[in-house]
């Protein structure tokens, strides 16, 4: 293996992104969303909390919780969906890192929440809220909004964005 100090100017080359046009072992290596076989593909659209109930009201079948982030542009598209924890009956370890990396990573504007609570209740427990907060807050700093967190339960979904205290 050779040392960096032995390595010339056409073995490596330093490069803003080594997403788009980088070439290895003459492969070209490349970062675009392709809808293969439709020509009219049209991205599902989240308005509202409801939409992100329908949308994942299978969640209330899961023996334990699961959090996803569902990723949107600036006009509301999802462009992206991330599984970000899975847990127990009654709890899923949630790290800001591992929130926005996914997040950063498809150039999302705006994020929601989406968790299941296995026992069917919706209503927030006080680790749901302080996590609500805390990512929240880390959204802020990365330029991330934080639009929403919805709990899912058996027949309903509380959303912390439709609560007087979001805000």
């Amino acid at each position: 293996m050779k040392k960096y100090a032995e390595i010339g100017k056409s073995e490596f080359e330093l490069k803003d992104s080594y997403f788009d046009g980088y070439e290895y072992k003459g492969f070209k290596v490349r970062t675009k969303l392709l809808i293969d076989g439709c020509k009219e593909y049209k991205p599902l659209k989240i308005s509202n909390a409801a939409d992100v109930y329908h949308t994942f009201k299978n969640l209330r079948e899961s023996d334990r919780e699961r959090l996803y982030s569902i990723h949107l542009n600036g006009g509301s598209d999802v462009i992206g969906v991330d599984m970000v924890s899975q847990g127990s009956i009654n709890s899923s370890p949630v790290h800001p890192r591992e929130v926005f990396k996914p997040a950063l990573l498809s150039s999302a504007s705006n994020i929601i929440l989406v968790h299941s609570h296995p026992s069917g209740n919706s209503f927030p427990s006080s680790e749901d809220r302080r996590i609500t907060q805390r990512l929240k807050k880390a959204g802020e700093l990365l330029g991330i909004k934080v639009l929403d967190h919805v709990i899912i339960g058996y027949d309903d979904y509380y959303s912390f964005s439709e609560d007087s205290a979001w805000e």
